[in-house]
């Protein structure tokens, strides 16, 4: 039976680039591996990527690499702080973002094979509404979005959301206000953003908190640390600890949905 445990698979999102969408995805990891969580990192900006720089490792093979067949999905693996696991993208390859949807799927079934080791995969996704940021979120059974106090945050947060609900069916989404200075604003952002989706769409909301704007994450980032690794003590590290507390509290996917999505074997299995 616990060979046949679903793994958790949490998709990272927001619509808008800059808004801390990958800060966030590498400290929710580490955090959740300091509660005994087995964690991956699938870095999604599949031409752009940057989540190995900010946790300052060195990928000697990519995505790109597997799915020439040059290797296997596990053997690119690049270990980082806490025993967090992190899947590399390719950095200034336009091919691999460009991917046609039949490369979507086969990238989705290769991680299958690392279902064995694993707890839970965030998937770090690229910013925009292009079809491979659709097939990641649709293929992750959590979506949460990440949002700061401008104007062009809450649009294109809106926008993802419309087309996840209209072109793929999904009614559930959690957000995190990120860089606030309170919990009222956090708060307020997620109002603003619930009282557009309750006018216009059929979906639900849930406010799953905040991260204070915090000046240990830029000193963190210049020193390619994570702010958990560096600052353990910060005010962003106790939120996104926080956070980690409330995440594995979710429940785990309990069956397939009937579309590709990552370790779907191990659904049909459990």
């Amino acid at each position: 039976m616990n060979k046949a445990k679903p793994v958790q698979v949490i998709a990272v999102s927001g619509g808008k680039g800059g808004v801390g969408k990958s800060n966030i995805s590498v400290n929710l990891g580490i955090a959740l591996s300091q509660k005994g969580r087995r964690v991956a990192i699938l870095d999604a900006d599949l031409g752009l990527a940057n989540v190995d720089v900010l946790l300052g490792i060195t990928a000697n093979r990519n995505l790109a690499d597997v799915l020439s067949g040059e290797c296997e999905l596990k053997e690119i693996l690049v270990e980082g702080p806490w025993g967090v696991r992190v899947v590399p993208a390719a950095s200034g390859n336009q091919r691999m973002a460009q991917l046609p949807a039949m490369e979507h799927v086969g990238l989705i079934k290769a991680f299958s094979e690392l279902a064995d080791d694993l707890d839970v995969l965030i998937v770090d996704v690229a910013a925009g509404i292009s079809d491979l940021v659709v097939s990641f979120m649709r293929a992750s059974q959590e979506l949460l979005f990440v949002v700061c106090d401008e104007p062009a945050s809450i649009t294109d947060a809106y926008a993802l959301i419309k087309l996840m609900n209209r072109e793929c069916g999904t009614n559930r989404f959690r957000i995190l206000a990120n860089q606030v200075r309170s919990e009222e604003e956090g708060r307020h952002l997620y109002e603003k953003l619930s009282r557009v989706t309750e006018r216009f769409l059929d979906v639900a909301l849930e406010y799953v908190g905040m991260v204070p704007f915090d000046e240990a994450v830029r000193k963190a980032v210049q020193r390619q640390r994570a702010v958990l690794d560096a600052y353990p003590r910060s005010k962003a590290a106790i939120a996104i600890k926080a956070l980690a507390d409330k995440v594995d509290k979710w429940p785990l996917p309990s069956e397939p949905r009937g579309h590709c999505e990552f370790f779907v074997e191990r659904l049909i299995e459990a």
